[in-house]
Order: C-alpha cells, then sequence, then structure tokens
C-alpha cells in the first residue's frame, strides 16, 4: 500500500503520532491515523470518495475488497472508514468468524454492528448517542413547527411514526422498542432504558420485565435484522449522520465453515447485495474483504452462481488498468520497493517525536531501514507480501525504540533479526516454517471439531 520514498507527514499532533506507532509496535494495523501511511492509494481515491458522496445523497454502495493474506485489506478499510468519518459517517467493523459472528446469522452480525458502531465524536458503542441525538432532533424539528411545551410529547410521537414508516412495514418492533426506551427515560427509570436499548442493539437474553414494558417480545431473528439495519439508518440520517460505513472483514473464514453454514451464509450475503442494490439501505456504504481464493474457489463466492455473477469482475488485465469504480477492486500488495518505502515513512514520522531525531535517521539510514526489509521478506521465504505487518513491528519495536533510548545502539552490531513463531500469524507461521525447513506433526495440526 506505499510508493517507494519517504512520504513525510507535515503537523502531526503529539496523539495521532502515538497512536500510530503504538499499533505499529504491537504488529496491529491502527485504528486512525492511516492517513499518514496511506500512500500509494491515490489511484482509488477519486472512485470511493465519489461512491462515499453518492451514498451521502441517499444512495447505498457495495464493495468487495480482494487481496492476498499481508496485502493491506484491514489496513485499506479503516483508511477508507476515516475518510467516511470525515463525511461525517458512523462506522463499523465486524470480523466474520463461525464461532463470533457467522454471517449466515444477520442477527448476530447486526448486533456486532451495534457494537462496533462508532461515531467522529463516539467510541464503539455509540447507539445510545445516535439515539440520543435523534430524539433530540425530533424535538427540535416539532418545536420549530409550532409545537409547545405541553404538546410536545405527543408532536414528537407523530414525527417518530412518520420518520419510520417505512421501517415499520418490516420491523414494527423498531420503533416500539424506541417508544419503551423514551417511556423508561421519562420516568426516571434508567435500567429500563438500558435493556431496553440493548434489545433494540440485537442483544440476546434481555430481562423479560424490560421488554414487557416496552411492548416487545422475544429476541431479533434473522429477517428482523434487515428490517433493524434500515431503521438504523434512518436515526442515523435524522441525527445528522450522513451514513453508515460498514465492513465485513474476513469473509474468507466462510471457506473454513461446514457446508450448510457456508451454504446458507453465502446466500445470505447474495441476498445483502441485492438489497443494497434494490435501493432499501439508503445511506449505507457496505464492504466486504476476502482472499482471492474466496472470490474464486469453489469453496466461496463460486459455489453459489448468483453471488459470483454479482461479485463478477474482469481481473485479466494489467492492475494498473483495474477499475476502482467496479464492484470488487484489487489490491496489489507489497514489492520490495514499496515495502522499503513505507519504512522510511514510519522512521521518519517517529524520528520526528524522539529524543534525537537527526541520530534516529542517521542510525536507521535508508541502506538499514532496505536491509531489514530484505532479511525479513526472507525469514518468510521471501513472501514480501506477507512481511509487512512483522517487518514494521520489528522496524518499531526492536530497532527504532532502542536507538531512541540508547546512545550506544548501533542496529548493524547489536540487533540480529530473530522470527519466533509466538508472535506469528498463521500465515507467516507456515512460511517461517517452510524456511526453516521445520515440517509440521500431526500434533502441530488444529482441528476445528
Amino acid at each position: 500500500m506505499s510508493t517507494t520514498g519517504s512520504q513525510r507527514p507535515a503537523q502531526v499532533s503529539v496523539a495521532r503520532r502515538r497512536t500510530v506507532i503504538d499499533a505499529l509496535r504491537r504488529g496491529a494495523v491502527p485504528d486512525s491515523g492511516l492517513d499518514l501511511l496511506a500512500t500509494g492509494l491515490d489511484r482509488f481515491e477519486a472512485a470511493l470518495d465519489a461512491e462515499l458522496d453518492a451514498v451521502a445523497s441517499g444512495g447505498s454502495v457495495f464493495k468487495a475488497v480482494r487481496g492476498e493474506y499481508g496485502s493491506g485489506k484491514t489496513f485499506f478499510t479503516r483508511w477508507l472508514g476515516e475518510r467516511a468519518k470525515r463525511r461525517n459517517f458512523a462506522v463499523a467493523e465486524i470480523q466474520i468468524s463461525e464461532n463470533e459472528t457467522p454471517l449466515h446469522r444477520l442477527e448476530t452480525v447486526y448486533r456486532r454492528l451495534t457494537e462496533r458502531l462508532t461515531t467522529s465524536s463516539f467510541p464503539a458503542s455509540a447507539l445510545r448517542p445516535v439515539v440520543d441525538a435523534w430524539f433530540y432532533a425530533l424535538e427540535e424539528d416539532a418545536l420549530a413547527a409550532g409545537a409547545t411545551e405541553d404538546d410536545l410529547p405527543g408532536e414528537v410521537e407523530k414525527l417518530l411514526v412518520a420518520r419510520l414508516a417505512e421501517v415499520s412495514r418490516h420491523a414494527p418492533s423498531f420503533a416500539t422498542a424506541l417508544r419503551g426506551y423514551r417511556a423508561a427515560l421519562a420516568d426516571g427509570d434508567e435500567a429500563t432504558a438500558a435493556a431496553v436499548l440493548a434489545w433494540l442493539g440485537g442483544q440476546p437474553h434481555v430481562a423479560a420485565s424490560a421488554r414487557r414494558s416496552a411492548g416487545v417480545r422475544g429476541d431479533l431473528d434473522h429477517f428482523g435484522a434487515l428490517g433493524f439495519l434500515q431503521g438504523l439508518l434512518t436515526v442515523l440520517r435524522d441525527s445528522g449522520h450522513t451514513g453508515l460505513f460498514v465492513v465485513l472483514d474476513e469473509v474468507e473464514t466462510l471457506q473454513r465453515v461446514r457446508s450448510d453454514a457456508r451454504d446458507k451464509a453465502l446466500n445470505a450475503l447474495r441476498q445483502l447485495i441485492d438489497e443494497v442494490h434494490s435501493g432499501r439501505f439508503p445511506g449505507l456504504y457496505l464492504v466486504i474483504t476476502g482472499t482471492p481464493a474466496f472470490y474464486d474457489g469453489q469453496q466461496g463466492v463460486q459455489r453459489l452462481a448468483p453471488l459470483a455473477q454479482r461479485l463478477a469482475t474482469d481481473f485479466t488485465t494489467d492492475p494498473r488498468f483495474d477499475n476502482p469504480r467496479a464492484v470488487q477492486i484489487r489490491l496489489p500488495g507489497f514489492n520490495q520497493e514499496s515495502l522499503v518505502g513505507l519504512g522510511l515513512t514510519i522512521r521518519d514520522l517517529y524520528a520526528d517525536a524522539a529524543e534525537a531525531p537527526d541520530r534516529v535517521r542517521k542510525v536507521v539510514d535508508d541502506v538499514y531501514v532496505a536491509d531489514l526489509a530484505v532479511a525479513v521478506g526472507g525469514a518468510l521465504g521471501g513472501k514480501v507480501g506477507v512481511a509487512p505487518r512483522l517487518f514494521l513491528k520489528k522496524l518499531v519495536g526492536d530497532v527504532l525504540d532502542r536507538v531512541d533510548q540508547f546512545d550506544d545502539f548501533d542496529p548493524r552490531q547489536h540487533y540480529r533479526l530473530t522470527v519466533v513463531g509466538s508472535e506469528l500469524t498463521d500465515v507467516e507461521r507456515n512460511l517461517a516454517a517452510a524456511v526453516s525447513g521445520d515440517s509440521a506433526s500431526a500434533d502441530d495440526i488444529d482441528l476445528e471439531l
């Protein structure tokens, strides 16, 4: 995701720099500040910004991102999410997994969405601030229309019914729960209000007394989840947000689940795409990420012909001519040159806040950054595309931190790259084992029973 050469950011706040550096030190993708690292993404910017603007104007977009492990899919979606937040979108990133968030259970996907809902002002979960802002907006609209304090509750109720009329055709309990939440707040019953809001967010096992108080029954199901998503979009829009940006990350995990669950999940994905394209979810920008094997293999998208047709995109041409407006976009990943360029960007970002910035740049010069990139790639069997996470972790935690803290530390003399299995992902561990000549035994294989 980087071009060659160092792209030194200017006027970076201490907090933003710390967020980025701390995440890289842990071997993680930063949650924010990704624009400081996002060199080389300009080829996507115009098309994606146009799509965000279309969603902000009441449209809806579905996008599929494909890339090998290490190509930067999580980085890309978080970078795009930051651009969405700058347009006042709410954002939610959901990790798809068989046990925690199975895609074929849309009620669970909706629950994770509300748990991870963030805005530019509130961290996860931002559901309650959003709902409170919505009721405040309804009150302001009612007062602007001439309502008095005495008849304000009735006028707010009329506005609630009108704004959620379309939603109530599919999920009438969404509006009912909102009424129950507002009534509990008016009575000063915080416990019931919190419980009703939890039910509205798709949480199971909400106290029966709270559900009875709000006039709702049971738990949210697969089909009701789509209606609740529609309602959430309405609440977001009326409370001042331009849209909702949702990422379903690591969808390729569907390839490893039971065949019946996989078929249901693929059909749920097809259903989601059709609903987005039908216009049912105005203000929704939905992104999924997956590996080429998921999109092209018989255990993934190709298993369901209607889904394969909806995601079909021509990638036979030179990647330079990929269409960023297409339903599916390809991340080219890293090569040795771009990996070094990203390392230089991080080195300069780090040095700007170091105790001795000149020394950091002198000791960890361009040649050393290139040498370290080659060494990390070699430790992973030359698979440079998988190397960025480990390379940046080593660069920040093992080299830059020591150069900054110890005046006599010289990485050329005092540091030897070591890679241990416990710090690797499964993909990285397999590549490292191939380099070292280790072969897995039956005891090394994890079976999902």
